[in-house]
């Protein structure tokens, strides 16, 4: 199927509005969508048609991706008279970059369904860097001669692209990735402010353990500007926490206790209270300074 058939990107936030470009830099002749219509004037200067709403946007494209927020968020993009539903055509391919919980997702695939639409549901994992860069991690969802479909427009966003089982799918490996970014951004933090109280040089220290069995994404590459106290947005404390509250009702739901997640979870609670809903996760090493 020809990679250059038309695309509508609803959500132009810190993750979509990077993404859409890449996707317009494919090749794809691309409809973007913003509630904040400000959001959408560099991809119009680049190239993209803008619609005022997410049923312009979808009408005349064959696949329609979406970068929310949160449930609510995709479920009042994809319905009412001026939705996405109202909008496509049947035969198309819908593509929720969003992480939402499953079963807004399999409500939403059934009625994209009934319309003779099909859903993949593809969140996506590598922050804003793989989202310039076009590196993200896609976890997908949903049946494979869809995704073969949709291959073209996910490998304009992502180096990696795993299927791993039907509608749904997607978001429960999100919530299984967002339980080691709580592990991993918190025992960064914590060793931070250990190795501060110890009096050891932390710039030299940060280098010689990136390597080692200590090493992971989160120590190269937030870790030097945590040192500084700057928290540059890569992805913002709130989204995680709701992220880990979908985590949290996957495991419960399977009789499975998730202790670590769920104090990460309390000390973003309490981040969260003091006013660090809109700064970047890495700002977990906050609490453990008690600022």
């Amino acid at each position: 199927m020809s990679a250059k058939l038309p695309v509508s990107f609803i959500g132009l936030g810190a993750l979509g509005a990077p993404m859409a470009a890449n996707v317009l830099a494919a090749g794809f002749p691309l409809t973007v969508q913003n509630r904040s219509s400000d959001r959408a004037l560099p991809l119009q200067r680049q190239g993209a048609a803008v619609a005022e709403t997410p049923a312009q946007a979808a009408a005349g494209s064959r696949f329609h991706a979406l970068c929310l927020s949160d449930g609510a968020a995709v479920r009042s993009v994809m319905l009412g008279d001026q939705g996405l539903l109202a909008g496509a055509a049947p035969g198309g391919v819908i593509v929720d970059f969003s992480t939402i919980d499953t079963a807004t997702t399999t409500e939403l695939a059934g009625a994209a369904a009934a319309q003779g639409l099909h859903w993949l549901d593809a969140p996506v994992t590598g922050g804003t860097e793989g989202a310039r860069l076009g590196t993200l991690s896609v976890l997908v969802g949903g049946e494979k001669p869809v995704l073969d479909q949709a291959l073209p427009l996910l490998q304009a966003v992502g180096g990696t692209i795993t299927h791993l089982g039907p509608v749904g799918s997607g978001q429960r490996a999100k919530a299984v990735n967002q339980v080691l970014v709580a592990g991993s951004y918190a025992a960064v933090a914590e060793a931070l402010a250990l190795g501060e109280r110890l009096g050891l040089p932390m710039a030299e220290l940060v280098a010689a353990l990136q390597d080692g069995a200590a090493g992971s994404w989160a120590l190269r590459n937030r870790a030097p500007a945590m040192l500084r106290r700057e928290f540059p947005l890569g992805f913002k404390l709130q989204l995680h926490r709701k992220d880990l509250a979908i985590a949290q009702a996957e495991a419960q739901a399977c009789g499975l206790q998730l202790p670590v997640t769920d104090q990460v979870a309390t000390i973003e609670d309490r981040l969260i209270a003091a006013g660090h809903a809109d700064d970047d996760v890495s700002v977990l090493l906050q609490w453990f300074k008690g600022d």
